[in-house]
């Protein structure tokens, strides 16, 4: 399906936000997810499906000094 992750258009096969932060390999304790403009609770990634068109937005924080 297509979807807008991070400002650019991807194909991918998904079902779940869940699915989508495994596919890009992040950390999940260190990644904020907002669907269509409003931010996703972690504890909800498992059942918030994911839909043609939708606009996902994949916030990783990363450590540094």
């Amino acid at each position: 399906m297509e979807l807008y992750v991070n400002g650019e258009t991807v194909e991918l096969e998904v079902s779940t936000l869940a699915e989508i932060v495994k596919h890009y390999g992040l950390e999940q304790n260190l990644v904020v997810t907002e669907v269509n403009g409003e931010i996703i609770d972690r504890s909800n990634w498992e059942t918030t499906v994911v839909e043609s068109g939708m606009k996902i937005e994949l916030v990783h924080f990363v450590g540094g000094g």
